[in-house]
């Protein structure tokens, strides 16, 4: 049966033509067939010629998500199979399966789909909706792969209860996707023991992404008081405590997070040099300034203060205002690890933040490192929206 086509009005197409995965509904011109939401179409610029196929959806902004740039491919089992090859391919050669981001939707050219791998448990996302109605033939030809490397998959648990759903005109929905299991699943990275709760914790129940950003904080530990902020259920607390500080605290609004955090230490044997207290980490900081106090390291880890364009002038105000709460507390010589997990905070918009924090703060500041997401979650460079983490490594200086 011959495709629906959805042709773009003269001149659009721009960020399509130089690699993007989108369609928006303003740049349309016309449909024509009868396609329905859900099914693959081809996309033609307004001079007639193909840009790519992928999944209509008229009740989203996005009204096209592309899967392929290859004239009349048929979107069958084969070309499924040959994407999950492509994605357990990458995470073999850059974690060797173990606990990793399998799926990372648009930057693995399946849009809206995210697939996390904890031990021998997946947890799903799916927020589009044509892919939402592949997402049974895609996790079995996952699970199979993974079977055939030697590790089979004892469960799988949807998380799809972002509000982002609404907008693709789906229902929310979390549940077992097949027989139930224990959702508190402990994993381990990085040497280190978490417990994760895939069916309560914050997105899939633990941040991957950071997996060697909390490696690359240890070797600035040894002997060191340390301070993390937004610490959620402990990661770069432990990995501090891991690498030889004498002293951590870590710092989260969320009871329930302090609470798993402890958990955690007591898994890793860190209680008696690892402690959590529950606080909102905006008010704790002037109060531990008033108090005169000072740490060796400081890491800044909040969620997105942004998540749309218009907010972001507001969000790098909060950004510049926490890390300069954050410097006044590093000691001479000391250092901050600092980030964002916003992709409308750009690096460069980032880096100014800082350095206006740092003039604020009445200090200096040297790079040691500046990092992004761990490689399971590839930046595809014509998705801007693939590039969402940046972190820095700094050394705050007062007295040169």
């Amino acid at each position: 049966m011959q495709r629906g086509q959805i042709w773009l009005k003269k001149g659009e197409g721009r960020a399509l033509k130089a690699g993007g995965l989108w369609v928006y509904d303003n740049e349309i011109a016309q449909i024509k067939g009868e396609p329905k939401d859900g099914d693959i179409v081809d996309v033609m610029d307004f001079g007639g010629y193909f840009q790519g196929a992928g999944f209509l959806n008229t009740r989203s902004k996005i009204t096209v998500r592309l899967l392929t740039r290859k004239n009349a491919q048929e979107i069958d089992e084969d070309f499924l199979r040959s994407r999950i090859d492509a994605c357990v391919n990458l995470r073999k050669a850059v974690t060797g399966l173990q606990t990793c981001r399998l799926v990372f939707g648009e930057a693995d050219f399946l849009p809206g789909l995210t697939v996390d791998k904890y031990g021998s448990v997946l947890v799903v996302q799916s927020l589009a909706l044509g892919i939402d109605r592949l997402k049974g033939i895609l996790l079995r030809l996952l699970c199979d792969r993974l079977e055939a490397e030697g590790f089979p998959v004892t469960g799988v648990y949807e998380r799809s209860d972002a509000k982002v759903r609404r907008k693709e005109g789906m229902e929310l929905f979390s549940g077992f996707l097949g027989a139930p299991f224990d959702t508190k699943i402990q994993i381990e990275e990085n040497g280190l023991k978490f417990e994760v709760d895939v069916a309560e914790g914050q997105k899939t129940g633990y941040f991957l992404d950071q997996r060697f950003n909390r490696l690359a904080l240890r070797k600035l530990c040894k002997g060191a008081k340390v301070l993390d902020c937004f610490t959620h259920t402990g990661s770069f607390a432990l990995n501090a405590a891991e690498g030889g500080a004498r002293r951590v605290t870590g710092v989260d609004a969320s009871e329930t997070a302090v609470e798993q955090a402890r958990k955690n230490a007591a898994l890793n044997g860190f209680e008696d040099r690892v402690e959590f207290w529950c606080a909102d980490v905006f008010d704790l900081l002037p109060k531990l300034e008033e108090r005169g106090e000072r740490y060796d390291v400081v890491v800044l880890d909040p969620p997105a203060f942004t998540k749309s364009r218009s907010s972001v002038k507001a969000a790098a105000r909060g950004y510049r205002e926490i890390n300069r709460r954050a410097m006044a507390l590093v000691r001479d010589g000391g250092y901050l690890a600092t980030c964002t997990c916003s992709h409308f905070m750009t690096q460069e918009l980032f880096a100014q933040v800082i350095r206006q924090a740092a003039g604020d703060a009445r200090c200096r500041v040297r790079q040691l490192e500046f990092r992004t997401q761990s490689p399971d979650h590839p930046i595809l460079w014509a998705d801007e929206q693939s590039y969402y983490l940046k972190f820095y490594l700094l050394q705050i200086v007062r007295d040169a």
